[in-house]
């Protein structure tokens, strides 16, 4: 790792450095995500977009369990780096690896005999079942490669190497978005054909990213026998990777308490809350690429005890995403219409499309200032507030307003339950900063 990029070059070049490789992948899965839902568009089959959709919560359950072990132990690696501790930070490595492999191999085994159930749970019914169905077991077969995947991305970052980190996530895009139209059309494996080229891109990315840490690596480990580590290491890692996965785990929970709430209202409008998703993904994970594209910066200077450095960084962090998220969604606010025919051809559809997405876009800024803190708590190791404040956006908050809001204002209540929830949110993300890492 170089020391240099983390403790003395200038913030602004330190942090851009980090962070846009960070957004590439995320640029890069967010092409992937949007040429998936048109092959998935183009067979017109709304039941199987559908249950495509209603399966979303569990590809963001799968990445949750990753960041147990991904976003933990960046957290706690990067600040012993930051204290000149790089064995240690070598050995936690290790753990990471492979405690991911073991829990992705549990997750598969208890996951697949409760299919039905939770995919009643998600709000699976009718003819949209057996799409979802299809979907839902090739997921949850390769969910140990998915679950992983987010170990080497985030520690090849702390290790100072996010252009590795990228190529690895690129080069499963890639592959992904080649598979989808044999998969889905060729072979007409449809909905699985779908979650098949999924599995099958993160299993090329894993394989990239072990190959580059056994050979090129030095601060990560993949050496088995060498794994030594104790109650307390482990607790700081689930700790920090507990409300790492809780973010997660809520969107799940939040992707969920849509469909339900949706469900009154019909299959379409399902469908077409999938679709405007998919199309908010554009601004959110360029948002996301840029919160916790600095993150390893964060903690590193956390660490290394330079608290000036590091509440600057903070501040450059808000600016760039503060004002990369209002540009982004100003702009997809104007091209609403054209970006929904996209995918959806009957007026009526568009015309939901159009609604459900300006009022999803504004809640991306505050989304943003939400990331950036809940961010800095993790790289920090301030568990408590992170748990909470991850808690709060796609939980607690979230399902409070959507219990509150449809009843005083029906449908546009169900679709503006967000923006609500996030500014609620970034108010209290502000507050908590305050009180736990005062100036």
């Amino acid at each position: 790792m170089s020391d240099e990029l983390f403790a003395k070059t200038p913030i602004p070049k330190a942090y851009m450095t980090l962070a846009l490789p960070v957004v590439m992948s995320m640029v890069v899965l967010l092409v992937y995500n949007m040429v998936d839902t048109f092959f998935i568009a183009l067979t017109g089959n709304t039941a199987l977009i559908a249950g495509v959709s209603v399966c979303t919560p569990l590809f963001t359950l799968m990445l949750a369990f990753g960041d147990l072990f991904g976003l933990g132990g960046s957290s706690v690696i990067a600040r012993l780096f930051g204290g000149g501790r790089k064995d240690d930070g070598r050995r936690l490595s290790i753990f990471c690896f492979y405690g991911a492999i073991a829990f992705g191999v549990v997750v598969m085994a208890v996951m697949l005999p409760l299919q039905e159930y939770v995919l009643n749970l998600l709000g699976a019914e009718g003819d949209v079942i057996p799409h979802a169905a299809d979907y839902y077991f090739w997921l949850i077969a390769g969910a140990p490669f998915v679950i992983f995947s987010l170990v080497p991305t985030n520690l090849l970052r702390t290790a100072g190497c996010p252009k590795i980190s990228m190529n690895a996530s690129i080069l499963g895009a890639v592959i992904n978005i080649m598979l989808d139209p044999m998969l889905i059309f060729s072979l007409d494996l449809g909905a699985a054909g779908a979650a098949m080229a999924t599995v099958i891109g993160y299993m090329c990315s894993d394989i990239y990213a072990v190959r580059y840490i056994h050979y090129h690596c030095e601060d990560l480990s993949l050496e088995l026998p060498r794994l030594k580590i104790d109650r307390k290491e482990i607790q700081a890692i689930f700790s920090i990777g507990l409300a790492a996965a809780v973010t997660n785990f809520t969107q799940t929970l939040g992707i969920a308490l849509t469909n339900r709430s949706l469900l009154p209202y019909g299959n379409d409008s399902i469908a077409v809350m999938g679709i405007v998703m998919k199309i908010i993904m554009i601004v959110a994970l360029v948002v996301v690429g840029l919160s916790f594209g600095g993150q390893p910066l964060i903690g590193y200077n956390y660490g290394a005890k330079d608290r000036e450095r590091m509440q600057n960084v903070i501040s450059f962090a808000l600016k760039v995403v503060v004002g990369t998220s209002a540009l982004l969604a100003i702009v997809l606010t104007l091209f609403a219409e054209p970006v929904i025919r996209i995918f959806l051809s009957e007026p009526v559809l568009i015309d939901q499309g159009k609604e459900m997405l300006r009022w999803q876009l504004p809640a991306i800024i505050f989304m943003g200032v939400g990331l950036v803190l809940i961010c800095t708590f993790q790289a920090t190791g301030k568990s408590l507030p992170s748990l909470f404040l991850s808690l709060c956006r796609q939980g607690i908050i979230y399902a409070a307003a959507l219990a509150i809001l449809p009843v005083c204002f029906g449908y546009t209540g169900v679709i503006a339950a967000q923006l609500v929830a996030d500014m609620v949110t970034a108010l209290i993300a502000a507050g908590l900063y305050r009180i736990c890492l005062p100036k």
